[in-house]
């Protein structure tokens, strides 16, 4: 549906009260900073590994042209034209569509809850960092000091000081435990650095976004240079780039690419919008929204050389490890000289033996030492960063600093992407009036930020783990999805293709040509809507179930896969689907409100009474 020109925003008064950014480069920075966070580390190159290497960024790279950078562009527009967070925007476009800022509203909420209790165990990582030598390197004494502890004996000792000494986490998900006080105070102290980051929206974050958008950058490099000095580093890159084509016939590789860059774009939290509502009526938005994009998926490709390179490195250590136990296993049974083998030599040797002595060999059972295998145990999310990694880095020289630097960067790229989280969650209480006269910003920022870590404590159990994996799996999935299924249909049916078109041609000093239009109103509605079917199907396909800590199975240390309780999965299914019940309560809400206010006037209409007025 095509619609006239609106009137400028300028003459609704909401320009003159809209702060500025101080300069084009803040802005840029904190979309960027927004935009790249912790799935750039640890989801994207997990998929690109698990999915085929380098094949796999062939459906990355057509999700991003038809459907990630037509809903940026979307949400930059959009705000910058109408220049009012999620919630003003889509009620100012029609009141129908309030609910989508809601939606916005409510995931960038729960978002935010989850995605800083994450900070505070990356602070809690970085502040263990500086320790001589690293807490997780050695294995504490039991309780008598006659040995060590039997779990971390049994196990590594970096999965042991995640499992036990950070999380302390139950074996089940039922067992609440106690509050982890240690991580409370970093939760505290995480929430306090957001706070002071953002208490004067973006006069604080602007400034801020140059250290905490750019450190990143700084660190990375600095791994790439050390990385691709390190043994294994080429095996690694290898295993990350070479291509299987074979991947791109599974449905399941197109479904992830969709869904990263949709995620690692912040799509539907309503940030983008707010960040963009702040900038002067004519800035180039689509420069801004190609620019930005492509700085987001080179950064997740950039990262994913560093990450491979340090895990190739992690699994030649390993590898050789295992060729010493072996190696030192043949000597003691062949009674062979001392060194008289090496890891060179090895498979020669074994062979030889093996042809030889069958038997004896066969009695040693060695351990398979493939370097393929030990390049198969990468991780994502939270294993990637709190085990392999933190592992990685013991076999470093000078492990401290290379400790130190990682989480620090962790650190700045998760508080980068709380900025833009944060203000999905301020700016729709400001377009809500949520404020009152009495109440400055400054106390209002504050209090959000209170009630978000009050609610974040549920976090600090030794559950807390558990219920993370929950939030991060359930609490925004299909509610971004649908939300910006709304977004891209609001724009291009109900604003209007013209009228948008006409806006951004006054904004950019030229119209949208086919692509932009094409994508708007035909591809980018049916990918989203192919996702979030694909979605459901596989929510119905399987039923919620999470992988439990096991520290009494018999093959210490083990995970578990456990189906949720029914209150869980309750749970679960309120995650998903509550948040989007927005839109459409919203829209329901207005037309009875409408029924209600036409039924008032025919009541109050004169009533004819024998030919006159009554």
């Amino acid at each position: 549906m095509a619609c006239a020109a609106g009137p400028d925003p300028a003459s609704d008064g909401v320009e003159d009260e809209r702060p500025r950014w101080d300069n084009k480069l803040q802005y840029l920075l904190s979309c960027v900073g927004f935009a790249v966070g912790l799935g750039n580390i640890w989801r994207f190159p997990y998929l690109c590994q698990t999915h085929g290497g380098g094949a796999f960024l062939v459906p990355y790279l057509v999700a991003l042209v038809f459907e990630g950078i037509p809903l940026f562009h979307v949400e930059l527009a959009i705000g910058q034209r109408l220049r009012r967070g999620s919630v003003g925007v889509w009620r100012a476009i029609s009141p129908y569509l309030g609910g989508v800022g809601l939606v916005c509203f409510t995931v960038s909420l729960l978002v935010s809850l989850y995605y800083n209790t994450v900070l505070a165990w990356v602070l809690w990582y970085l502040l263990n960092s500086f320790q001589h030598p690293l807490p997780w390197s050695t294995c504490p004494l039991d309780p008598n000091r006659t040995g060590l502890v039997p779990e971390c004996r049994d196990t590594s000792t970096v999965t042991y000081f995640w499992y036990r000494e950070t999380l302390n986490i139950t074996a089940d998900i039922s067992d609440s435990g106690t509050v982890q006080w240690r991580l409370l105070l970093c939760l505290a102290a995480s929430w306090a650095v957001v706070y002071l980051c953002i208490i004067r929206g973006i006069e604080t974050t602007g400034k801020a976004v140059y250290f905490t958008a750019l450190f990143p950058y700084l660190v990375l490099s600095v791994f790439l240079v050390r990385a691709l000095t390190l043994p294994g580093a080429t095996e690694g890159l290898l295993r990350l780039f070479t291509p299987d084509m074979q991947a791109l016939w599974n449905p399941r590789v197109w479904l992830d690419a969709a869904t990263q860059i949709f995620f690692s774009l912040s799509l539907g939290f309503g940030g983008h919008i707010a960040f963009a509502s702040y900038n002067p009526p004519r800035n180039d938005c689509e420069r801004d929204a190609v620019t930005i994009a492509l700085v987001n998926s080179v950064t997740s490709l950039y990262a994913a050389i560093v990450v491979f390179s340090i895990l190739g490195f992690k699994a030649a250590k390993d590898h050789g490890r295992c060729l010493d136990g072996n190696i030192l296993l043949l000597i003691n049974a062949f009674d062979l000289p001392d060194q008289s083998v090496s890891r060179d030599d090895y498979t020669a040797v074994l062979a030889h033996l093996n042809a030889t002595q069958p038997e004896r060999v066969a009695g040693l059972h060695l351990q398979a030492c493939h370097l393929e295998d030990f390049l198969d145990k990468s991780a994502s999310g939270s294993g990637l960063a709190f085990i392999v990694f933190a592992e990685a880095v013991l076999h470093m020289p000078g492990a401290q600093a290379w400790a130190a630097l990682f989480f620090g960067m962790l650190f700045s790229l998760g508080l980068t992407s709380m900025f833009g989280n944060m203000e999905g969650v301020v700016a729709p209480l400001f377009d809500l009036k949520a404020q009152p006269a009495w109440l400055p910003r400054e106390a209002l920022t504050g209090l959000v930020c209170l009630a978000c870590f009050l609610l974040a404590t549920g976090f600090m159990l030794q559950s807390g783990n558990y219920w993370l994996e929950i939030f991060d799996q359930y609490a925004a999935s299909l509610n971004l999805i649908f939300c910006a299924f709304f977004e891209v249909v609001g724009v291009a049916y109900v604003y209007g293709m013209k009228r948008f078109c006409d806006d951004i041609a006054r904004m950019t000093g030229r119209r949208p040509g086919l692509y932009w239009q094409v994508t708007w109103k035909v591809v980018s509605p049916l990918l989203l809507l192919t996702i979030f079917v694909a979605f459901l199907a596989l929510l119905a396909s399987r039923p919620p179930s999470y992988r439990a800590w096991n520290p009494q199975h018999e093959e210490f240390p083990s995970h578990q896969e456990k189906p949720h309780p029914g209150w869980v999965q309750a749970t679960c299914m309120l995650l998903s689907f509550l948040p989007s019940l927005w839109v459409p309560g919203v829209a329901l809400a207005q037309l009875l409100a409408q029924w209600t206010e036409a039924a008032a006037r025919t009541d109050r209409r004169p009533k004819l009474q024998g030919g006159g007025v009554r």
